[in-house]
């Protein structure tokens, strides 16, 4: 892949809680004049993002479950059927990671299947904070997302955990093999970095958004 190929595989995020109307704004406008994949935004400014991207094949990825994935699963259900309803052409998702660290798989894959089902036949990118996970937690929830039928794994939020690394894309790729998508995000600001982890096995790359309020 060429720094020229790099820009259909960006995804730009701004997911601040104070994100305003005129931060979604800005935020659509750079992805626009840039040629990214899309955008990534919580479900309240999907509608918003939506209706500034029209027509301009841009995408809009909905976050669910965002930052801590905590909440009930039944709570992030409906929260996808929300996106989707208001636009949303792509989910990112957080799973119950306190959940899966108790040893509830069970819950944890059917929360999973949950939100797929939600989706719509969107593609679901199910997303984990890697840097608060063991290698053996990564890749037990790398098969429940294959099991449940979504087409992405994450490596984080990028709202509060430490920068991605290389070496965390290489584990989730080895964990799914090539015929799942992995999402890095994580401080990536520029496209070197964003180079290195595509070469790494990413095939999509979440860009937080910088200059806005």
């Amino acid at each position: 892949m060429t720094m020229d190929d790099l820009p259909a595989r960006l995804e730009l995020t701004w997911c601040a809680p104070q994100a305003s109307r005129r931060d979604i704004e800005t935020l659509c406008a750079a992805a626009r004049a840039g040629g990214l994949y899309g955008v990534v935004v919580n479900t309240s400014r999907v509608e918003l993002a939506y209706t500034l991207l029209e027509a301009s094949g841009l995408k809009v990825v909905a976050l669910v479950g965002h930052p801590l994935g905590a909440a009930e699963s039944d709570a992030k259900r409906y929260e996808a059927e929300l996106a989707v309803d208001l636009g949303a052409h792509e989910i990112d998702y957080v799973p119950n990671l306190g959940r899966l660290r108790d040893g509830d798989h069970r819950l944890v894959l059917r929360e999973i299947m949950d939100v797929v089902e939600a989706a719509e036949e969107r593609p679901v990118k199910v997303i984990l904070e890697t840097s608060l996970m063991t290698r053996d937690e990564m890749v037990a929830v790398c098969r429940m997302a294959q099991e449940a039928g979504a087409q992405f794994v994450g490596t984080g939020t990028d709202f509060h955990t430490p920068n991605v690394t290389v070496e965390e894309i290489q584990i989730l790729r080895e964990a799914v093999g090539p015929g799942m998508g992995v999402k890095a995000a994580g401080g990536v600001r520029e496209a070197g970095m964003a180079q290195a982890l595509i070469n790494a096995g990413a095939t999509r790359v979440g860009m937080r958004a910088t200059g806005l309020t």
